[in-house]
């Protein structure tokens, strides 16, 4: 498998910066509070969706104690897009996402990436069967 693309992060005082523009944070504290909060990372939905009746909605929780910066998902070819999208997943929180890459496989791997420059890979999850997944150290 190759290396899982690199994209680019918004770095998170230029959203408090923008919320405090656009009048959604009251008060320079609370824009300032807003930048330093780690945002729980959204729901990813699959660019194609295999037609089989399973569900590969999992829960993903970090357990790592690092704030996850990246999710992938391979079933053997290549590693999918970021599953936290623009997100980062602080440690003991937990997103769900959708592991399909529209071939029909139910075992993928998984690899989280760590603001900390650390990255985990588990291989051989199974995403039809398990409805919560950890990643601890």
């Amino acid at each position: 498998m190759r290396a899982p693309p690199r994209k680019p992060r918004l770095f998170a005082p230029a959203l408090a910066v923008g919320l405090a523009l656009f009048g959604l944070a009251g008060t320079q504290a609370e824009a300032q509070s807003a930048s330093k909060r780690v945002a729980p990372a959204h729901v990813s939905a699959p660019s194609r969706q295999s037609n089989d009746a399973y569900n590969r909605d999992v829960r993903i929780h970090n357990q790592t104690g690092w704030p996850m910066t990246y999710l992938y998902a391979s079933s053997g070819g290549d590693w999918s897009d970021d599953l936290l999208g623009s997100g980062v997943l602080a440690p003991g929180q937990s997103v769900v996402v959708t592991i399909d890459d529209g071939s029909g496989a139910c075992r993928y791997s998984l690899r989280a990436e760590f603001d900390n420059g650390q990255s985990l890979q588990r291989n051989g999850v199974n995403a039809c069967q398990v409805a919560d997944y950890y990643f601890t150290r």
